[in-house]
């Protein structure tokens, strides 16, 4: 056979694949997961093993660390040091476990994520109720196997007097798997285990009655009463665990919110580090100081609020925005038969039943062993002392120990073992009153062998004893319950207050899309003068706001921005502002048309939209507040080459004025217009013609002395008394509003509802600007063209017709 033979030619993928099923196989069972009816992963059973098997008990002295993890790994665990010190300190942290299971003196940590000291300097034992953990363990209670260089034997399990799984929980990743099973109450998880074995049907609602869900280290409270259920009948399910906080009044007209429980597994150091960045970073308004004052005698963490800060908006910011309030996801996965399982609560309950039931009987077998085999040497010696004086005679008589076994045994029927109990005895043995205490054990044993055998002959004894057992382990380890339960995850709302400084400014946005907000000491410095704005563009609004208002930005497209002022940029007056497009996604083409300033989304107010191919809609205004902010949202439906030319805001009651290029206008109120849903396309605003398109829609109140004012592609400009139309439907062809001419008729390029401080702009073909004061016009007649403002011809026909943007207080009385 040649070398080469030697080796197998096989495909890579199954070389891997065989490997690694290996190998997870491995972590899986040896490594990650608990098993389901001692809650101990390998490494942490080893440890106890060890520490048992060394008499390092808690009625003993701490001994180094180091010497226990030195022989965890020579004996059992061959891995690293740190795997194995890492999770001998797990068990021994108070703020991990509900119930420690090492005992450690030194630094062992801390809930800030503090790393213990080197095992070299710290001290172990077993604490009391590991102690239980392992009793009995010495009758054959548990399977042993070689361990892993076949010199010594572990347990494949330990005999857990109690059900450890819940009581202390288990977290763990593996290949495929991962377990979260949270600690619970000893006494709650007690009681639950003899309601199982008691009523084996008891579904989890019955359950629930007696152990609530879980009971972490750290305290807390748990919100989501349903999530709980949900978890203990399918093995997976979702709460919300909250730290304990309270908000207190001080000296001052203050608040100070003290906390002084935490989320379980929450790092306290980053946590108050991240409520301190959002202080700085001035995320929420309202803290002046984030303290740690936690000591020796327990855990306080105080947040300083500034004054009038609200105390219960501040708090619910935190318990959105840090670890004062986490998600904790039930995923309780054990090993059951070898398997790794997705448990509930009845079918882990059922797996520690069954596990107790086996070591009991085990156990039971074992003593009933044992006594028999004492009360049969009793019964031996008891028989010796009937004729001691013959037996006397035939051991002195006897060569060595062997022969006078060999004679007694003949000579009186003894069996092996009795024969050696009296050949060992001592003399002071056969005094009266070790007579006397012979036949006293004697009786004793044979009680003990009644009631050994009736434990293992009928089923409900057997449980008795368990749950004897179990009752006697409540009362000795139980303790309060510390995290509290509540039905309903709570709805965490605050005021925009919270989050942001309350101050006015100046908001500025243009029709090219330029936003910014100002300060008003900025404003005033420029006296409102030499505001930055490329040439071709313009104003579509100057407000004045708080920060905690909102801005809708309506664009051409159909689409609007819902705009928090807070998140605008904080540009100077004299600097241009920030195109909207860095703030959110929008179209290269789409122009800003209307912007309109909310404090509130009231009930009764309404959005009018006007649109080029003669539809108007009315939408009510609670319907776009928006929640993603992240890009422009429909405002309404547009078809085709449609687009938005005007949106207002009405209060239900207003009146309506459309007018179209060919110089028609129509005047209606505005219950004409049916209310639709935000997306709806909107209804027919005026009877059109073919080629003939809206160019201005003006929503206004009732009043017959409003002027308007139209600017005619040509460059004509002129103001009519509203007066001179008469009011009708909606829907109707309107009113001729120019005069017709044989050639070169005017179109109507805007027109608008004017009062005495307006100004009217326009922009031609060739880019020239020119400005209307309406106050300074005459009044016209409705069917004149008005007076040329600038001759088209050299000029440029009029493109763009606006209203210029005033400085506006639209929430100051």
């Amino acid at each position: 056979m040649t070398q080469t033979e030697n080796y197998l030619d096989l495909p890579l993928e199954e070389v891997l694949g065989d490997r690694f099923s290996r190998y997870s196989k491995y972590i899986i069972q040896e490594r990650a997961l608990p098993d389901a009816r001692d809650g101990l992963k390998p490494v942490q059973r080893r440890i106890l093993y060890a520490m048992n098997e060394e008499n390092n008990t808690s009625d003993k002295n701490f001994r180094k660390s180091a010497k226990t993890v030195g022989t965890v790994i020579g004996n059992y665990h061959p891995h690293g040091d740190s795997s194995v010190y890492d999770a001998m300190v797990r068990l021994s942290q108070e703020w991990k476990v509900r119930n420690q299971l090492i005992e450690m003196h030194g630094n062992n940590g801390s809930i800030d994520g503090d790393p213990p000291a080197a095992m070299r300097y710290t001290e172990a034992k077993l604490s009391r109720i590991a102690s239980e953990m392992l009793r009995d363990i010495d009758k054959e209670t548990v399977d042993f196997i070689p361990n892993f260089d076949d010199t010594i034997s572990e347990p494949v399990v330990l005999p857990s007097k109690f059900p450890n799984l819940l009581v202390s929980g288990s977290t763990g990743i593996s290949a495929g798997y991962a377990t979260d099973i949270p600690p619970h109450n000893l006494g709650e998880v007690i009681d639950a285990v003899i309601k199982k074995m008691d009523k084996p049907e008891a579904s989890v609602a019955d359950l629930m009655q007696i152990m609530q869900g879980p009971d972490f280290p750290t305290g807390g409270i748990i919100q989501g009463v349903d999530g709980i259920k949900k978890a203990y009948e399918t093995g997976k399910g979702k709460i919300v665990v909250r730290g304990k906080a309270t908000v207190e009044s001080v000296q001052g007209n203050r608040q100070q919110i003290v906390i002084d429980e935490m989320p379980y597994e929450v790092n306290k150091a980053s946590m108050v580090k991240k409520m301190d960045e959002l202080r700085i970073d001035r995320k929420v308004e309202g803290i002046a100081e984030v303290r740690d004052e936690t000591d020796r005698t327990g855990l306080r963490i105080v947040i300083e609020l500034k004054k009038e800060a609200d105390g219960e908006g501040v708090l619910n910011y935190l318990y959105k925005n840090t670890d004062l309030q986490v998600t904790y996801n039930f995923n309780m996965v054990a090993i059951e038969d070898k398997t790794p399982k997705l448990l509930s609560l009845p079918q882990m309950l059922d797996s520690y039943i069954a596990h107790q039931k086996d070591v009991v009987t085990r156990q039971t077998t074992y003593d009933l062993r044992k006594a028999n085999d004492r009360a049969h040497i009793v019964d031996g010696l008891m028989k010796a002392v009937s004729v001691l004086d013959e037996l006397i005679a035939v051991i002195r008589a006897s060569n060595d120990k062997q022969d006078a076994k060999k004679r007694i045994i003949a000579k009186y029927d003894f069996s092996e073992a009795q024969a050696e109990a009296i050949v060992t005895l001592q003399l002071y043995r056969l005094t009266n009153t070790d007579v006397t205490s012979l036949e006293k054990e004697a009786a004793d044993l044979k009680k003990k062998i009644n009631e050994l055998e009736a434990i293992l002959a009928s089923d409900k004894k057997l449980l008795q004893t368990i749950k004897k057992d179990l009752r006697q382990l409540k009362k000795t380890f139980s303790g309060e319950r510390q995290t509290i339960i509540e039905d309903k995850i709570e709805e965490l709302t605050f005021d925009i207050d919270v989050t942001v400084a309350n101050e006015d400014v100046v908001v500025s946005a243009t029709s090219d899309g330029y936003v910014k907000r100002t300060s008003i000491r900025s404003y005033t410095a420029s006296n409102g003068e030499d505001f930055a704005m490329k040439d071709d563009d313009h104003l579509v609004g100057l407000l004045e706001l708080n920060t905690t208002d909102n801005l809708l930005l309506f664009t051409n497209k159909g689409k609007y921005i819902y705009l928090p002022i807070h998140e605008m940029p904080d540009i100077r007056w004299k600097d241009l502002g920030q195109h909207i497009s860095n703030l959110v996604t929008i179209d290269n083409d789409e122009r800003i048309i209307q912007c309109i300033p909310v404090r509130q989304f009231s009930d009764d107010e309404f959005l009018v939209f006007v649109t080029k191919n003669g539809l108007i809609k009315r939408s009510e205004m609670t319907l776009y507040k928006a929640q993603r902010r992240s890009k422009a949202l429909i405002a309404l439906k547009l078809k085709g080459d449609d687009e938005v030319i005007d949106v207002f805001r009405t209060n239900g009651n207003k009146d309506v004025f459309v007018a179209s290029d060919k110089g028609y206008g129509l005047w209606y109120h505005e219950s004409d217009i049916s209310i639709v849903g935000q997306r709806a396309a909107g209804v027919k605003a005026m009877q059109l013609k073919e080629n003939e398109w809206i160019v201005s829609g003006q929503v206004f109140d009732d009043g017959t002395d409003l002027s308007l004012v139209v600017v005619t592609h040509r460059g004509a400009c002129k103001r009519m008394a509203l007066r001179t139309f008469e009011k009708s439907t909606r829907g109707r062809r309107g009113l001729l509003m120019l005069r017709e001419l044989k050639t070169r008729t005017h179109h109507l390029r805007g027109l608008f509802v004017v009062t005495e401080n307006d100004t009217v702009c326009f922009q031609t073909s060739q880019g020239e600007k020119e400005c209307v004061y309406p106050s300074k016009l005459s009044i016209s007649d409705r069917l004149s063209n008005g007076s040329f403002v600038i001759d088209s011809e050299n000029q440029g026909e009029v493109t763009d017709v606006w209203k210029q943007a005033t400085y506006d207080k639209p929430f100051k009385e």
